[in-house]
């Protein structure tokens, strides 16, 4: 029995240095543990999500002295300041920040891709020559918004929140509908901005109000990444008081209740190339792309029209035969008045669970977090 005392005792001891000696030897810069997301699980914060990998350079456009366009950028050159070795120290800052982000979810253009809605109507009208009005079949560019449409709008973004809440724990996150900025929801009632980041999926659809909306938060300080392309083609107005939307210009048509007649494409082309960086490419018009890290396959593209925007990934696309130049496609971003725009350029709900885009997207978000000076 004495025997058995002893060993137990030895067993303990045994035990308690060996838990000292983990103590000592583990590595000082622990990975912390904090709680996220709404289920109240706990993520491990592992310092390799703001490392992004070595490729991915920063790199800078500039114009040529006097000269006039896009056309004229000189080659792009590599600016040495890699993402990793500046966000560890980025990474620290933010993770006690409190910031309000909005999601905001593509509802009218989902709403327009139903199967009795705008496309319906394109397709029927698909062969009508220029300067002929169209009085059929326009009940097809008018479509009242249900519950499903703000859901189904609302799925990409609720991908994002747990990226967001592990990046930033303490930050409070609000998915906003189209409806709601056009309404003015950013703002607060002495038109300040109520978020500092504002984050948009396909927006490919939306009013004057609502575009108007979200140039003012740029303009204001706001931060806006824009994760898809095919963004703010074509006008819509809404009905708040019936929820319906209906077409107003934009796809290559207009309409004004009566009649509808062939149009322009882009509604505001040159306004969204001066504040927005980019404009839209066409469907699946890029063959391949040189630079691919996160398996991504030619969808709908923006391609870079401001010799003020800042490539930080350059994705080498190589056109089809119906493109007669080859345009830039990239991540990008560009200051506006006291704000800033961060695109993507690439259609980002394809590969949002990609891990390395997943990696690529908390860097950004890390970066401008980081700088939001909350």
């Amino acid at each position: 029995m004495q025997t058995l005392r002893h060993k137990s005792q030895l067993y303990i001891l045994i035990i308690f240095i060996f838990m000292i000696a983990i103590v000592i030897i583990a590595p000082v810069n622990h990975r912390p543990v904090l709680p996220i997301s709404a289920n109240n699980r706990k993520v491990s914060l592992k310092p390799s999500i703001v490392n992004v990998p070595s490729s991915f350079w920063v790199v800078q456009r500039s114009r040529k002295e006097g000269s006039g366009g896009v056309g004229n950028l000189t080659k792009s050159s590599l600016v040495l300041s890699n993402f990793e070795n500046n966000n560890n120290h980025s990474f620290a800052s933010i993770l006690n920040k409190s910031i309000d982000i909005a999601l905001v979810a593509p509802t009218f253009t989902v709403a327009a891709y139903d199967n009795n809605s705008f496309y319906a109507f394109y397709k029927l009208h698909a062969n009508i020559p220029a300067g002929r009005n169209v009085t059929s079949n326009l009940d097809f560019l008018s479509r009242k918004l249900t519950n499903q449409d703000t859901t189904r709008a609302s799925l990409a973004m609720l991908r994002l929140i747990d990226n967001l809440k592990l990046i930033s724990p303490y930050s409070h996150v609000t998915i906003l509908s189209d409806p709601d900025v056009d309404n003015g929801s950013l703002f607060n009632k002495n038109g300040k901005n109520i978020y500092t980041l504002a984050i948009l999926g396909h927006q490919e659809y939306v009013t004057q109000e609502e575009y108007s909306n979200l140039k003012q938060f740029v303009r204001n300080g706001g931060t806006m990444f824009l994760l898809d392309g095919n963004v703010f083609f074509a006008q819509v107005k809404y009905d708040r008081h019936s929820q319906t939307m209906s077409l107003v210009k934009g796809h290559w048509w207009a309409y004004n209740g009566r009649s509808a007649w062939p149009s322009v494409g882009e509604r505001w082309a040159d306004e969204t190339s001066e504040w927005i960086g980019s404009n839209y490419l066409c469907y699946r018009c890029v063959s391949v792309f040189g630079n691919d890290p996160f398996e991504y396959r030619p969808h709908e593209e923006q391609y870079i029209t401001n010799h003020n925007d800042t490539i930080v990934l350059n994705y080498n696309a190589v056109p089809n035969k119906i493109i007669d130049n080859k345009p830039t496609i990239a991540s990008y971003e560009l200051n506006y008045q006291r704000g800033k725009v961060v695109a993507f350029g690439i259609f980002s709900d394809d590969v949002i669970t990609n891990s390395k885009f997943d990696n690529f997207f908390d860097n950004l978000l890390v970066k401008y977090i980081s700088r939001s000076g909350v």
